[in-house]
């Protein structure tokens, strides 16, 4: 064997030699359950313990110091107190360590400057070697057969397809000690990642074979470009990421200075992000399990949607509501499957997908094998669930599990079986039937939601990109890189050009400092009109009540001129009244982690109460735009209902690539972009109010804002 490694971390995740400084007789400590894990892992390279109160720990030959080790070692494992750490990690790398894994805090009560955490980040970048912790749990790493862990479990655990990385050693326990059902090659917790961050393990899991699916239980990525570059990695293999991210508040929404920035809220990036590599987003740890369980099938959902088959039609009713509520569609099956069905159905049964099979229950084995064969065989069938509240031991739910086994055979797609409840888990057929290759589920709507991302994992995989029309004429890009470094925010007319520029679509405009300039503009527009303040400072026009709608003629627009003139200043913008049946808001924002991104939100209420918004990292094509619209909570407003027209829909995601475009150019200079509304009927889009925040202009915004008002 060569003495070389293939990637950085292979000395802390499939070391050679391992030195356990901390070793200890003393049961259930640290120092002797990482001694006990090592030995039941059947790890095959050099252990040494160290600690000179002994000469044996748990059969094996103990060191009194790192420096009496027979040579070298590539893993130093510290299991001992914060106030010994500094003088045990500088000996690891005087001993010439190669990694190292922290179990302590790293915290001490009467610290100095800098601080512990700090002095020991500082020692491993100066030594370059990767470190796993400080506060954290260790690895399992079952391809190498090694597990480097504070707390013993006695179980031994085959290895599998499924990366777990987690930023809380209690989402990792929670999982890889308690769903038997999901296999892994590696589990890490990550701790306080001093220098080793999930980027890196991620890129370590990503060049592991044996590697079909990435789980991540995240606070944060610490370093954003490499975790940006990780996730483009998943994708280019077509490994799947799912992600469990805590922390998703809306506390920067206060200082947002647009609408869109309070909209999209601290989360956004992040969701932009996933959304642009296909990462799949969850909010709890069932959810998190299931998917992972789903996606690290040797099979891939296919086309069409779900064929499901069971024994109650009071289960169907609530499989059928709940796949309702969440999204998941079930497979059209043919006339052809239909007559299948049909044949072998008991009197009284309907030869339907989802589909209750139990009739009288002679030749049920007959009945639900043909049946369930003739629906995994459907066309239109991507996945198959067989729901049974599985009791290990019972004829009729072995026999159902037979069954599936023996379709499971015959069939390219994933069969799966789904309880109604939690708790499979503790059932032998459970596990005997999960081996076999047809995992169990444990409730309905953690496994539909499970089968959803896995749907849109296979779609986001086969997206078309749809290329762009022509970039913005250079001239005219740089021309606006000029302006928005003047440290002043460009005015709303000034906005509503910067988006005409880009291809958006924008209504006339005039400004006008008198009354006779304004009906001028007015009359030369055409009537009615909408007349709002352009009084400098002034970014949220509606707040002060500087916009005056629906102007019919000369008289309306006069009084709502001397109203404005006297309350807010002489300056105002006079425009045409846009039509339009729905509104919608469309922004630009500026990360400092992931960079530009764009955002698309429902109108009215559905900003304001249901904060019903989507994002994406900047550039996204027409085609990413559309998913971006199709996944609005208002989406079916866009097509009409209680008698209201379809509007332009093509037009509104034309208008949000363009807008995506201006983002990609410019995002570097804007803080933050807000187009609100949009007016959209069945003709086309209308931008008709734009607020641009430069970057060298954001710090006083809010502040000459306060002072207007």
């Amino acid at each position: 064997m060569t003495n070389a490694y293939q990637h950085r971390l292979e000395p802390l995740l499939a070391p050679r030699s391992i030195a356990l400084v901390g070793a200890s007789l003393t049961l259930d400590v640290a120092g002797n359950d990482m001694i006990l894990e090592l030995l039941q892992s059947g790890y095959e390279g050099d252990i040494y313990p160290v600690n000179p109160k002994y000469t044996e720990v748990e059969g094996l030959r103990c060191y009194p110091s790192l420096a009496e080790l027979p040579g070298p070692v590539d893993l130093v494992v510290l299991a001992i107190g914060n106030k010994r750490l500094e003088a045990q990690f500088k000996e690891a790398i005087r001993h010439g360590a190669r990694a190292a894994v922290i179990f302590g805090s790293g915290h001490l009560e009467e610290d100095l400057s800098p601080l512990l955490l700090e002095r020991l980040r500082r020692l491993a970048t100066e030594a370059d070697i990767p470190v796993c912790g400080g506060n954290c749990m260790g690895f399992y790493n079952l391809d190498k057969q090694i597990r480097v862990f504070p707390q013993h479990i006695d179980r031994r655990f085959s290895g599998g397809g499924v990366t777990l990385i987690s930023q809380s050693g209690s989402v990792l326990t929670s999982l890889l000690w308690n769903d038997l059902k999901l296999s892994y090659n590696l589990a890490v917790s990550t701790g306080q990642e001093l220098v080793t961050t999930v980027e890196e393990y991620m890129d370590y899991a990503l060049e592991q074979a044996s590697t079909r699916v990435i789980a991540l239980f995240l606070e944060s990525a610490r370093n954003p470009e490499r975790f940006a570059a990780v996730l483009a990695k998943a994708q280019e293999k077509q490994i799947p990421v799912v992600v469990l991210k805590a922390g998703r508040t809306e506390a920067s929404a206060a200082l947002a200075v647009s609408h869109s920035g309070a909209i999209a809220g601290d989360n956004a990036a992040y969701q932009a992000l996933f959304e642009r590599y296909g990462v799949i987003g969850v909010k709890s740890i069932a959810e998190l399990a299931a998917t992972t369980l789903l996606l690290s099938m040797p099979r891939r959902v296919g086309a069409g949607g779900v064929a499901a088959i069971m024994d109650s039609g009071g289960e169907r009713e609530i499989l059928m509501d709940l796949a309702d509520d969440i999204g998941v569609p079930f497979a059209e099956i043919s006339p052809e499957t239909k007559a299948v069905l049909a044949a072998n159905l008991d009197e009284g049964l309907e030869p339907i997908n989802p589909l209750d099979a139990w009739g009288t229950g002679n030749n049920y084995q007959a009945i639900y094998e043909n049946c369930w064969q003739a629906l995994m065989d459907d066309p239109d069938t991507a996945i198959g669930v067989f729901v049974a509240d599985l009791t290990s031991g019972f004829w009729l739910h072995e026999s159902f599990a037979r069954i599936c086994r023996r379709v499971s055979k015959r069939v390219g797609k994933p069969v799966i079986m789904m309880t109604n409840h939690q708790g499979s888990g503790s059932q032998d057929l459970a596990m005997r039937l999960t081996q076999a290759g047809v995992p169990v589920f444990d409730g309905t709507e953690p496994t539909l939601r499970a089968i959803k991302h896995a749907l849109a994992y296979r779609d986001f995989q086969s997206a078309r990109v749809q290329p762009e029309s022509a970039a913005v004429d250079p001239a005219k890009r740089e021309a606006w890189r000029e302006r928005l470094q003047q440290g002043d925010i460009p005015d709303e007319a000034e906005g509503l050009q910067l988006l005409s520029d880009y291809g958006i679509p924008t209504p006339p405009v005039s400004i006008a400092d008198t009354q006779d300039a304004a009906l001028e503009a007015a009359q030369s527009l055409g009537y009615p009109v909408v007349l709002k303040t352009a009084v400098k400072g002034i970014l949220h026009k509606s707040d002060v009540d500087g916009v005056k709608l629906n102007l019919r003629d000369d008289e309306a627009l006069k009084a709502a001129y001397a109203d404005l003139a006297e309350r807010l200043g002489p300056r105002v913008l006079i425009t045409p009244m846009a039509s339009g049946s729905v509104e919608v808001a469309l922004g630009v924002l500026s990360d400092p982690q992931f960079g530009p991104m764009v955002m698309v939100a429902g109108g009215g209420i559905f900003i304001e109460v249901l904060k019903d918004s989507q994002v994406a990292l900047a550039p996204v094509d027409v085609n990413g735009a559309r998913r971006m619209i199709d996944k609005l909570v208002m989406r079916p407003v866009l097509d009409g209902i209680r008698g209201g027209e379809a509007v332009d829909v093509d037009a509104l995601a034309r208008a949000l690539a363009r807008l995506s475009l201006l983002a990609a150019d410019l995002g570097d200079l804007i803080a933050e972009l807000d187009v609100n509304p949009v007016k959209l009927d069945a003709c086309g889009c209308l931008a008709v109010d734009a607020l641009v925040v430069p970057r060298q202009a954001q710090a006083g915004a809010a502040a000459a804002e306060a002072e207007v008002a």
